[in-house]
């Protein structure tokens, strides 16, 4: 467990790094309001963990503790978001339509209202 933690950190830092570099050479190529660094790092996440996932599940390319280093760490710590659209393409394959909704509408409607709540806790009087 232990060294499957270390793993899982180790492919955090790097994708945390990435995520940080991505972010920050969006902001410079682009001089907008939309989110560009975030919406880059979650599309390419997706795509990117999209690829693991088929190569673990289908070729069986990926070791165990590949899959924790690539997967769970470095797309964990690129973004939360590729993992978010490979449950919600999970439940759509499986045809779960009812989790699908609840999940999709309960993550996007609480993620928002939490940070809101989050912020306006610690926000100056």
């Amino acid at each position: 467990m232990f060294k499957a933690m270390l793993i899982a950190g180790a492919g955090g830092f790097i994708g945390t790094c990435l995520r940080f570099l991505v972010g920050k050479l969006a902001h410079y190529m682009t001089a907008s309001p939309f989110p560009w660094g975030t919406f880059a790092v979650n599309i390419i996440g997706s795509f990117v963990i999209g690829i693991f996932f088929g190569m673990a599940e289908k070729t069986h390319l990926i070791s165990t503790q590949m899959n924790i280093f690539l997967i769970t760490g470095f797309c964990g710590g690129f973004t939360t978001f590729s993992s978010f659209a490979d449950d919600m393409f999970l439940l759509m394959q499986n045809k779960h339509w009812g989790y699908f909704s609840a999940y999709l509408i309960l993550s996007i409607v609480l993620g928002i209202v939490l940070v809101w709540l989050g912020r306006s806790l610690v926000k100056p009087a």
